[in-house]
């Protein structure tokens, strides 16, 4: 009789401490409901080994809990939810830059490039109509100057764009370095906890999971876990970020364009470039706007103001001035859209436009400008098949263009995002009405065992009583 009353003691005992222990588990959910990257946990219980008895058979020992608390979490969810986050974070990161140039190309208010061309050309109209007017040949001069300014500062303006690239492409590389030592960091500190199966890392290994997301947002990581907990990462190119508790850094170097390069170190010392290998994540979104849209906007814009400059040069020099001298260079030399500008000659002196097209009409012929207004209708752009007009308006559409198409992919990519999220917390997240639901039921296992305790002690004073 003393042997069973001792032997249910433990079973009462050994039940205390397990519905005690779900008891903090559940409480550590509860409290958890609302951090970012939580992953529930559960205890898992099994039966004590039995015990024979008298007569043969066996008697159970009552309940324990597993060693280790298990993490409720989908490894290859993880990987997708990682995968839609790095392929969101380069159309973010493209439609960011882009955005900033789409502003830069903005005509609305009249006050655009596109409308410093139309007042150049109604100018030269102006000046056609009346050809020794000083109000008109003022004008001329003043919207002439208005117009390269405006080529200028929009050279100017996409430029800094793609130096804002660059140097986000600097700070991404600092900020992937920071992010890999931690995850490194991490992976010893899970090992190091788990060692021996006697405890769980969860905490670490939600931690390292943010670590991950973040990293993938901004380059491209594969990630796989091996069988002792290390997570290794693979970044571009089969480049290897974090392997065991060990990380590899990136670095930036300036190239021949002035710009950064992504280059990743061996273990050797030696560096390799992986700008060109480089897919997903932010890193992707700057170096495509940096190394091709935005030169591709400053191409068309060099070729728009050259081809410009020319024809209206050409056409300056055949005229003659109210001196009736030979037209010069309306334009200055120049290489591109950043540097165009009037000739010092014509800004210093409006009578030096060359309005009339020979001495017999000077001071008041206007066969020239003619000429020169009706150059804004001569097709001299992509191959002789638009006009400047129209190929400013197609590099217009095309700057909206790449805006929207990053804008629909980005949007397309955060919804994948958000239901990958969605299925993680039915995994993953905590439910407050299931966890009310297990405290209850735990509450009542303890209060249960607790009461056992109780009865095995009236039992067991009884027995002395009667001893």
């Amino acid at each position: 009789m003393p042997n069973i009353i001792y032997g249910t003691f433990n079973v009462a005992k050994t039940a205390l401490m397990t519905q005690q222990k779900a008891l903090e588990v559940t409480a550590n959910n509860i409290a958890n409901v609302n951090t970012e990257g939580y992953s529930r946990q559960r205890l898992n219980m099994e039966q004590n080994e039995p015990v024979r008895i008298d007569g043969g058979g066996s008697l159970g020992t009552g309940v324990r809990a597993s060693r280790t608390i298990q993490r409720c979490y989908d490894r290859f969810l993880a990987a997708q939810i990682a995968d839609a986050t790095s392929q969101q974070g380069r159309w973010q990161a493209q439609r960011e830059t882009l955005e900033k140039a789409e502003l830069m190309f903005d005509d609305a208010s009249g006050y655009g490039l596109n409308g410093a061309m139309g007042e150049f050309w109604n100018a030269w109209q102006g000046v056609a109509n009346t050809p020794s007017g000083y109000a008109e040949r003022a004008t001329l001069q003043a919207s002439a100057e208005q117009m390269t300014h405006l080529f200028n500062q929009l050279s100017r303006d996409l430029s800094q764009v793609q130096a804002d690239s660059d140097i986000s492409i600097s700070a991404a590389v600092a900020d992937i370095n920071v992010l890999t030592r931690d995850i490194a960091d991490l992976n010893l500190r899970i090992v190091e906890v788990e060692a021996g199966n006697q405890h769980s890392a969860n905490t670490f290994r939600d931690q390292r999971d943010l670590k991950l997301k973040a990293l993938s947002s901004l380059v491209d990581a594969k990630s796989f876990e091996d069988a002792d907990g290390f997570l290794a990462i693979v970044s571009a190119g089969g480049h290897t970020l974090v392997d065991r508790t060990r990380s590899w850094s990136l670095s930036t170097q300036t190239n021949a364009d002035g710009l950064q390069d992504v280059y990743w170190e061996s273990s050797s010392g030696s560096q390799h470039n992986m700008t060109a290998d480089i897919t997903t994540g932010k890193l992707k979104g700057w170096i495509e706007a940096r190394d091709t849209r935005i030169p591709d906007y400053l191409s068309h814009l060099d070729d728009m103001a050259v081809s410009l400059a020319a024809a209206v040069n050409t056409q300056h020099a055949g005229g003659l001035d109210l001196y009736g001298a030979a037209g010069v260079d309306f334009f200055s030399p120049f290489s591109g859209a950043g540097d165009i500008a009037v000739n010092a000659v014509i800004t210093g002196d409006a009578n030096r436009i060359a309005a009339a097209a020979d001495t017999e009409n000077v001071p008041g012929g206007n066969s020239n400008a003619v000429a020169m207004a009706e150059i804004q209708h001569r097709l001299l752009m992509s191959g002789g098949s638009a006009t400047v007009d129209d190929f400013f308006s197609s590099l217009v559409s095309d700057v909206g263009r790449y805006v929207s198409q990053a804008t629909v992919n980005g949007d397309h990519q955060s919804v994948v995002a958000l239901q990958l999220d969605t299925y993680r917390e039915e995994v993953s997240g905590v439910s407050m009405d299931e966890e009310m639901v297990n405290m209850v039921q735990f509450q009542n296992a303890y209060q249960a065992a607790a009461k056992l305790v109780t009865t095995m002690d009236e039992m067991l004073e009884s027995l002395i009583a009667m001893v």
